[in-house]
This record gives C-alpha cells, sequence and structure tokens, in this order.
C-alpha cells in the first residue's frame, strides 16, 4: 500500500522548510514538526533529489484525495457520509427558496 498524505497535512509537516531541500531533510523537518506516520511515509518515497519549493514536493508526493464540498465530487462524498442516518439524500439536499421562506408555500394562484 502507498503512503498518501493531504496537502494541509504535507504543509503542516513542512511549514520550516528551507529551500532547496533533499529528500532527507524534508523527511527530518516532517519528523521534527510531529508529523502524521502516512505524511512521513509519503515523504521517504519521494525521489532523492533537490526540491526547490513546496509545488515540487506536492507534484511529487503521492496525494490523497481531499473533500471540497464545493466541487460535485466532494458534495457526492458528503451525502455519502452525512450525519443525519434518518434522513433521505433527496431531502437533506433540498435548497431552500428565500421567497417561499419569507412569504409561505404557493397557494396555486
Amino acid at each position: 500500500m502507498t503512503a498518501t498524505t493531504t496537502t494541509q497535512r504535507l504543509q503542516a509537516a513542512l511549514d520550516a522548510v528551507d529551500y532547496p531541500a533533499d529528500k532527507d531533510e524534508l523527511v527530518a523537518t516532517a519528523q521534527e514538526n510531529e508529523a502524521d506516520e502516512d505524511t512521513v511515509r509519503a515523504l521517504q518515497a519521494l525521489p532523492p533529489q533537490d526540491y526547490r519549493s513546496f509545488s515540487e514536493i506536492t507534484a511529487s508526493v503521492e496525494l490523497a484525495e481531499e473533500s471540497n464540498p464545493a466541487t460535485d465530487r466532494g458534495k457526492a462524498q458528503a451525502r455519502r457520509h452525512h450525519r443525519h442516518p434518518h434522513l433521505a439524500e433527496r431531502d437533506k439536499d433540498a435548497p431552500t427558496n428565500p421567497i417561499v421562506d419569507e412569504l409561505g408555500e404557493n397557494r396555486g394562484s
């Protein structure tokens, strides 16, 4: 199984890195910042070279998908892991209509 991390955990682990930095410096900094085990293993799996920026590291490390509620994929993931187990999906995804909230239901006019 490949070790993965998220961009947020990686950024927290490498907060104090001075670039350029090699793989060993990145792993040591992550361990000093008490990064989680998956993040450290993901950094250990990097190719041994000098990294000039955080974006070079994120391009080389295996990133797990982060849930982003702004995308359709993120919304679907949020629906699968909702916290209202007795509520149907069609009921919890229904947007509220501000006009109906203010004036009440339409009476068929």
